[in-house]
């Protein structure tokens, strides 16, 4: 097994433990649009406490991947996807974080 395919199941065994229904194939499209990143232990994962770290998901997956023009309806959606995963889960993932975003949002298109 690729060290990919590794890093889908552990995302999809994550999903699973917060009864997350997941869209392999969606899942595997913005593994792919974070690149080497989903190996760095440090940069696989978001913190939603850190607002700086809040403002990178923000700048450089919403605006810069999915070419999203900025609005409070980003922030919303980042905010709404905090909450969905919840506070006493520290290991939120950013492929699946940012999967959430792209189907919160309806983005499934730009990937």
């Amino acid at each position: 097994m690729s060290k990919f395919d590794e890093a889908i199941d552990k995302y999809k065994a994550s999903m699973s433990k917060m009864s997350m229904s997941v869209d392999e194939d969606l899942l595997k499209k913005v593994a792919k649009a974070l690149g080497p990143s989903i190996y760095n232990a440090d940069a696989a994962m978001v913190s939603c406490s850190d607002k700086e770290e809040l403002a990178r998901v923000k700048e450089r997956f919403l605006i810069k991947k999915l070419g999203m023009a900025d609005s409070p309806k980003l922030d919303e959606a980042i905010s709404a996807v905090c909450q969905e995963m919840g506070t006493s889960n520290r290991q939120k993932h950013r492929a699946v974080f940012n999967y959430l975003l792209v189907k919160k949002l309806g983005q499934e298109s730009k990937l």
